[in-house]
């Protein structure tokens, strides 16, 4: 029975707790009309309503956002309103487009549609206008405990246009639509006037939407032209003269826009030298006045035996992308990736970035040096000096530690013993044949002893396009690769004024002189495209190109200097790239570091053996002459023994003084000679 009690109690909680949490956010705000159709210098009125959905509303938070450049608001109206008390006054921007009031009801408020504030605007200039809620909008219910009650808001959108004509009905060859962008600074305007009788008529051209022509006729002319105009919106008003008196005002506008879209860069990840065959490939810009309208993509294989097909999908032009946009998986090679924005009046941006898909060994070597993260951080030049210096180095060490080596292995063949060693046991020898030969044992072991002690003992040291034309206008070039090197394929695109043109691509070299054409086909955009089948040889060309439409030939185009320089070396029918070049001296100067490093380590390797043998071998030698001098002081101290005991026994003559003298003499040194000679090879050898 506690069981269940508890399972329903649990249940019921969280009922209550669902139902508390779907009431909760329940206010509705929203505006009225949120749509319509309002001319220039005219007003509208925009109501705001609320709905609490059933719940008691008490205080109200509400900020709009609208476009200043559009629409300004004359006053907002607080005479009808369910707010019955003000916490601040609305306040308006017109500089920034918003709007703030802020108000309470005591006792709070149930309404499905209650009114909180009626706003107008003025519409200033033709366009759309967004009238939104922000986001710090907020209706709070009356619980006392201030909880946030809306739920959802709904918005505005109002077109804006020109008042309807009231004169001479107005159109246009080159910008037929109002709303639209254009290209063309060049504007022509017809008009048609309403009556058959009209004496004249007066017009202008600015950036004012609603405007009034001055008094002057301009004569009976029905059309007018204006050249080079700036980018932008302009209206041309005009207004006809008849009996004496001027008529009503026709207002048409023309949009201008022939900036491209602005500078831009496109992004490959990870990186533009890569070894990942399907690179992200990221790009966006802005246009100021029309907007972007879309972006196109094309990918170029530099390499002849990738086929077009192979870049990504089959690109025969350019496609329609966006971004990032993911390639199907690439062919090991270079490639251009070719990126167009084009706004809304036609105008395009066409950025270009270099692509090079490489094998994981050839990740870090490209054609000017070693490359990290598409930097290149050390040219081939720097590269070849500081291997040369290394290589030196490991070659000097490498003969210093052979020479030095193959000095001890003759040492050790003649069982040559140090002279200092030598001189000890000259020394030793002497004093033996004086006072007994109780050392020739030693003496025998010692040159055993030292034979191991010829090895090395030491450190080793580490080392813009025409407008139409009366007559066929040339192909416009709009992508071509100017300077490549002769391990790249050559490539030429453009746009034609049709579809379906025949463009002929001459190129000239300028060392042989020699010329060849190609004849390639726009598509149904006007768009050419062609690419070389195979490398061109180094030197400078002249490009151009025509345009042909049955027997009619255009112009040809402006020529276009190009230059193809050297970055592979060829052998017949086979070519080596300076990459691959590289990449080869590269590896072989890193096996010859390599094997010199490994050459100093096996001589460190034998000398570092050697050199614990020559210690061992010292240590065995030290214990021996301890010995062997052990010996020799006994021996002198039996034969003083001998002498003092003569002397108590009677007085010594002069030659047995003299003797006594001597043999004191001889112990001091023997018993210096030892501490001092043996410590003085230890410190010799640690030195060396």
């Amino acid at each position: 029975m506690d069981f269940n009690r508890s399972f329903l109690f649990s249940i019921a909680v969280v009922f209550l707790f669902l139902v508390s949490f779907s009431t909760s956010e329940a206010a509705i705000l929203n505006l009225n009309p949120t749509s319509g159709t309002f001319s220039v210098g005219s007003t509208f009125d925009v109501s705001v309503f609320l709905n609490t959905q059933d719940e008691s509303i008490n205080v109200i938070e509400m900020s709009l956002g609208f476009p200043p450049d559009k629409i300004q608001l004359v006053s907002p109206a607080t005479t009808r309103s369910i707010i019955s008390v003000w916490t601040s006054q609305p306040r308006f921007n017109n500089a920034t487009g918003r709007v703030d009031l802020q108000g309470g009801i005591p006792g709070g408020i149930n309404v499905s549609n209650g009114l909180i504030t009626t706003l107008t605007f003025r519409v200033k200039s033709v366009g759309q206008a967004f009238i939104k809620f922000l986001d710090n909008s907020k209706v709070l219910l009356n619980d006392g405990l201030g909880t946030d009650a809306l739920k959802q808001t709904q918005n505005g959108v109002y077109q804006l246009i020109l008042p309807p004509p009231a004169g001479p009905i107005v159109a246009s060859l080159t910008h037929s639509e109002e709303s639209k962008w254009y290209a063309n600074p060049n504007v022509i305007l017809d008009w048609a006037p309403q009556f058959a009788d009209v004496e004249g008529h007066s017009y202008l051209l600015n950036d004012s939407p609603v405007d009034v022509p001055d008094n002057i006729s301009e004569g009976l002319q029905r059309r007018v032209v204006y050249k080079n105009i700036a980018d932008g919106n302009h209206y041309f008003h005009i207004k006809s003269l008849r009996a004496g008196t001027w008529g009503g005002i026709t207002h048409f506008a023309v949009n201008v826009d022939a900036t491209p879209p602005a500078e831009f860069k496109i992004e490959i990840t990870p990186s533009s030298r890569t070894v990942r065959r399907e690179p992200i490939i990221s790009f966006f810009t802005t246009d100021a006045l029309s907007g972007t309208n879309h972006y196109e993509l094309k990918i170029i294989p530099l390499t002849p035996n990738v086929k077009e097909g192979e870049a990504g999908g089959n690109q025969e032009f350019f496609i329609e992308a966006g971004s990032p946009y993911v390639p199907s998986s690439l062919e090991i090679g270079d490639y251009d990736v070719i990126v167009r924005v084009y706004d809304k009046a036609g105008n395009f941006r066409e950025v270009v970035e270099r692509l090079q898909i490489r094998q994981a060994v050839f990740e870090f070597f490209g054609d000017k040096g070693l490359v990290i993260r598409s930097r290149v951080i050390v040219s081939w030049s720097w590269f070849f000096v500081l291997s040369a210096l290394l290589l030196g180095v490991l070659v000097l060490g490498g003969l210093r530690i052979r020479r030095w080596h193959y000095a001890h292995h003759l040492k050790l063949a003649t069982k040559e013993l140090p002279s200092h060693l030598r001189s000890e046991l000259e020394e030793l020898k002497r004093l033996r044949n004086k006072y007994g030969k109780a050392l020739m044992i030693f003496l025998l072991v010692i040159p055993i002893g030292f034979m191991g002690l010829m090895g090395p003992v030491g450190l080793i040291r580490s080392a813009s396009a025409q407008t139409a034309q009366v007559e066929l206008a040339p192909p416009f070039v709009s992508t071509v690769s100017r300077n490549i090197s002769n391990n790249e394929i050559f490539y030429i695109g453009g746009k034609t004024e049709s579809s379906g043109t025949d463009v002929i691509i001459y190129l000239q070299n300028l060392q042989s002189g020699e010329t060849q054409s190609q004849t390639v086909v726009s598509d149904k955009s006007g768009d050419w495209f062609y690419r070389h089948p195979a490398f061109l040889s180094t030197g400078n060309y002249l490009l151009w190109a025509q345009t042909k439409i049955g027997d009619l030939m255009s112009p040809p185009s402006p020529q276009i200097q190009m230059q193809v320089r050297p970055t592979a070396i060829q052998f017949g029918a086979s070519r080596i790239s300076f990459e691959t070049l590289y990449f080869i001296i590269a590896l072989l100067l890193f096996i010859a570091v390599i094997g010199l490093i490994a050459y100093i380590f096996t001589h460190a390797y034998h000398g570092r053996r050697k050199h614990r043998v020559f210690w061992r071998e010292v240590k065995e030698a030290e214990e021996s002459l301890k010995r062997g001098f052990a010996v020799l002081r006994r021996d002198i101290q039996a034969e003083l023994a001998v002498v003092k005991q003569a002397k108590l026994n009677k007085s010594l003559k002069a030659e047995e003084l003299k003797k006594e003298e001597e043999l004191l003499k001889d112990l001091d040194y023997v018993e210096r000679f030892i501490g001092r000679e043996i410590w003085d090879i230890e410190k010799t050898e640690h030195v060396d």
